[in-house]
């Protein structure tokens, strides 16, 4: 078998691209996690179980470095009526913060005087 240079790059080419995939979906899937936990937190209820990559943007850090910055959306909701966009903020692979729009707040009924 003989392989030349145009062989080597495809298989490069390749082999680069399906790691950029695996590495794309594992930070969705923290971001996933993350959100999903979040939402819990804030006792609002996370729809569709999904976040959706909305864009890439490059964003200051904390350092004032701008870094590759995935947004991803999702939808939540609180009265079960309305949905309401959130966002996801992903530097670097870590979630740097989430994102709720101003939104209806019903409290429990055993908290209403």
């Amino acid at each position: 078998m003989n392989l030349d240079l145009t062989d080597i790059g495809l298989v490069t080419a390749v082999i680069v691209i399906a790691a950029l995939f695996w590495r794309s979906h594992g930070i969705r899937e923290r971001a996933l996690i993350y959100t999903r936990r979040f939402c819990e937190r804030e006792e609002v209820e996370f729809l569709d179980d999904t976040v959706g990559l909305e864009k890439l943007a490059l964003i200051k850090d904390r350092h004032g470095k701008r870094r590759i910055t995935r947004i991803y959306r999702f939808e939540f909701t609180v009265t079960g009526g309305e949905r309401y966009p959130g966002h996801t903020y992903v530097q670097g692979g870590q979630v740097q913060r989430v994102e709720l729009p101003p939104h209806r707040f019903t409290p429990p009924p055993d908290q209403i005087h």
